[in-house]
């Protein structure tokens, strides 16, 4: 496979920031796939799979959570039961704060605060970073609310709860634990959010090449399979160069199983196994990677992403990395995007790509504590494409701009 010298440069520079050991985990909503709040118990029991999932080419022992609020106890905030359930099965933890339609994250912070006197260290040597809000900035966009995403939150807003969550912690063993916010490439995107970029310490990125239209990076055969891959990458890529010297985190994707079709992508266990391989297998170790997921959280999505839903360690199909896994080398140029018009040769150039896999949708876990969509408690629900004006935004209150949280790593010559 050609490596351009832009990406060889990359490479280099990608390497030094990859050196560390990255997190390998799933995403983990509050409620399971009946609507039912997760106990104690349930968390254990998916936190045990994922570390014990055969054939996996590393050990999953991270999760990314939605919320820090116990469903249910809004109204004197306790810990989500994931919580104690990491401490017992040693599971690190992205934690997230919820951060639409409300004026403060005082009682995300509550609760956070609750859990550090509780359980201190045993906790926080846990935490590798909080994410301040899930694709609020997407919902406020054109395509958010061509999609009836639901409410949302501007940089302002956005802003200032990481602000405000800088300084709850500042006196606690969180004091240095990264913050920042996940939301989709085409908000990270979208020029006007440098600012924010900015507040933030790292960028949290959900990306679902299933999801793309077409319309954002043109490329024959759409979103078939076969170029999944070099959708991603041409994502990756312009989320990098937003991100600047900020770094990216893969806080979403995957690939359904079972489904209805979407353009010309077409769920299948086959096609997971084969999204794993071309995007998981060529991430995993490199970047800090949440997958979508284990078993899903809502029953009224159509379309099923769970790779082990038994929660037994047993997964629907071959986890395992081969070594002649073969890429393709088509790339996209993306369309209307805010840091210039460049093209991606299959994710071995960084010479392109101001898009994301996800295209001009959300993925299916993002817009609610519970991973899924449309309000606290709702279930996943994942939006249309509608245009190729994703990363377009609307104004509410003061400004509203995009944000989502991308850490892509370069190419790299296999």
């Amino acid at each position: 496979m050609r490596f351009s010298s832009t990406a060889a440069v990359l490479a280099a520079t990608v390497a030094t920031v990859v050196a560390e050991d990255k997190y390998l985990g799933f995403n983990s909503g509050a409620t399971n796939d009946q609507g039912k709040v997760k106990t104690l118990e349930d968390f254990k029991t998916e936190f045990k799979s994922q570390q014990e999932l055969k054939g996996a080419p590393g050990k999953f022992n991270a999760v990314r959570l939605y919320t820090n609020i116990k469903p249910g106890s809004e109204d004197s905030p306790e810990p989500i039961e994931a919580i104690p359930a990491a401490i017992e099965t040693n599971t690190k933890m992205l934690l997230g704060m919820w951060a639409s339609g409300t004026t403060n994250v005082d009682k995300e912070l509550a609760a956070l605060n609750k859990a550090i006197e509780k359980h201190g260290k045993k906790f926080t040597d846990l935490v590798v970073g909080i994410s301040v809000g899930s694709e609020d900035l997407y919902r406020i966009s054109v395509d958010g609310i061509a999609n009836k995403a639901g409410v949302g939150a501007d940089i302002d807003v956005l802003t200032k709860f990481v602000k405000d969550t800088r300084d709850s912690l500042k006196d606690t063993d969180l004091k240095n634990t990264p913050i920042g916010h996940v939301d989709t490439w085409n908000v990270w995107d979208n020029g006007t959010v440098a600012s924010f970029i900015k507040e933030v310490d790292f960028l949290g990125v959900d990306l679902y090449p299933y999801y793309e239209n077409g319309k954002n990076i043109p490329m024959e055969g759409g979103n078939d399979i076969k170029n999944a891959f070099p959708l991603f990458q041409t994502a990756m890529n312009a989320t990098l160069k937003a991100a600047g010297d900020k770094p990216v985190w893969i806080t979403e994707t995957g690939w359904p199983v079972t489904g209805e079709k979407w353009e010309q992508a077409q769920p299948s266990k086959e096609n997971a196994q084969e999204f794993w391989r071309q995007v998981g297998c060529y991430y995993f170790g490199k970047v800090n990677t949440f997958w979508y997921i284990q078993k899903d959280s809502n029953p009224d999505n159509k379309m099923k992403f769970g790779l082990a839903p038994e929660l037994n360690g047993e997964p629907l199909f071959d986890l395992s990395c081969p070594d002649d896994i073969k890429r393709p080398t088509n790339g996209g140029t993306v369309k209307g995007g805010n840091n210039g018009n460049n093209s991606t040769s299959g994710g071995n150039s960084t010479s392109g790509g101001n898009s994301t896999s996800s295209g001009n949708s959300t993925g299916p876990g993002s817009n609610a504590p519970n991973g899924g969509s449309a309000g606290p408690n709702a279930g996943s629900n994942p939006s249309a494409p509608v245009n190729s004006n994703a990363g377009s935004f609307v104004k509410t209150n003061a400004a509203a701009l995009a944000l989502s949280m991308v850490f892509a790593v370069a190419a790299w010559a296999l």
